[in-house]
């Protein structure tokens, strides 16, 4: 797509301006690179950054993040505007009430960052944006964080209806490949081989343009917990799919229509199957084991909230699915000591 921002403005044509009285109108985006190749070129050119975010946070014209007033100001000396409105905090940026606030890069990183970040269908590692993008792991580690903040799901809300599959994963290192040591103090066994890992409940709905699943990181696989997650998250009278796990037992006296497939008999028995939710570990797993290698526990919400994002948005473009990030940085902070304060330790390799 190659049209311009046409701009309908009683004084200039200005994309800095703000709106109110001026009368700034945008009628339509700024230009969409549409690979990767293309959006480096784009970005790298401060003026194109800003003009990018511009015309998709503020698309009626910029304003004030405090006040919502829309008589601002561009400072070009700091690269930011004013408000005219006197109150606290009249400066800002466009970082300003981000995930990229405070951060000393500039956008020229960030944006090639979210890029690789939203399409690369296995993720990408902090050693490899670090080298990419030219910063130290520890920074990249830190940004790929707060991109995955926007990431997350907070607008579809409401429950799943009509026919849902659910599933669970164990997500941790393998008994075998750990050191006998290791094994003795985890208490690892070949009856126990799952001590040390963590449970994760994902929850598909089905759907003819598409499914959506939705991940949980769960304390246990008993029946109060599985329960409880899809009582939260289905609406009573739909149909569940799920495997032969006995804490499902009562699903139908939970009010749901309840389908069972027996995986030591059969993974398919016509629409009676949990291959959605088996088609996504899959991917979530390549994602972990082959790119990110190791991920705490603590962490471990934000890997699944960055595998169902690019899963739930894979009909759109990269471009699109590019937007769709951006469209989402808005209202969200993570600031590094927030990060690292349920693990007390630095950052992992």
């Amino acid at each position: 797509m190659s049209s311009n921002l046409v701009i309908a403005a009683s004084r200039g044509n200005n994309i800095l301006d703000g709106g109110g009285s001026s009368g700034v109108i945008f009628l339509s985006a700024m230009k969409s690179p549409k690979t990767f190749v293309e959006a480096v070129r784009y970005f790298a050119d401060s003026t194109n950054c800003r003009e990018y975010l511009v015309s998709r946070r503020w698309p009626t014209g910029v304003t004030c993040p405090t006040c919502g007033s829309k008589t601002v100001y561009f400072d070009s000396s700091r690269n930011g505007w004013e408000c005219k409105t006197r109150h606290p905090r009249r400066k800002f940026t466009l970082k300003t009430g981000t995930i990229f606030e405070d951060s000393p890069l500039g956008l020229d990183k960030w944006l090639p960052a979210v890029w690789m970040i939203a399409n690369m269908k296995n993720g990408v590692s902090s050693h490899e944006l670090a080298r990419s993008v030219g910063v130290t792991q520890k920074t990249a580690w830190f940004m790929l964080q707060r991109i995955r903040l926007a990431m997350q799901d907070d607008t579809s809300g409401g429950k799943l209806g009509g026919e849902v599959e659910v599933d669970e994963t164990f997500i941790g290192g393998r008994a075998r490949n750990m050191h006998a040591a290791k094994r003795k103090r985890l208490g690892i066994s070949q009856s126990r081989s799952m001590i040390g890992k963590v449970a994760v409940m994902g929850l598909l709905q089905r759907h003819g343009d598409g499914s959506k699943v939705r991940t949980e990181v769960i304390a246990n696989r008993k029946k109060h917990q599985l329960e409880q997650t899809i009582g939260e998250n289905v609406t009573a009278g739909a149909t569940v799919y799920t495997d032969a796990l006995r804490s499902y037992d009562r699903m139908e006296q939970r009010g749901y229509v309840h389908h069972v497939i027996d995986h030591a008999e059969a993974y398919v028995d016509g629409q009676i199957h949990t291959n959605g939710c088996e088609n996504f570990w899959s991917l979530l797993k390549r994602g972990l084991k082959g790119t990110y290698v190791a991920v705490e526990p603590f962490h471990l919400f934000r890997y699944l909230d960055e595998q169902a994002m690019r899963f739930n948005t894979r009909g759109l473009n990269d471009s699109q699915r590019f937007d769709n990030v951006l469209s989402t940085i808005v209202g969200r902070r993570l600031t590094y000591a927030d990060l690292i304060a349920a693990s007390g330790a630095n950052a992992p390799a």
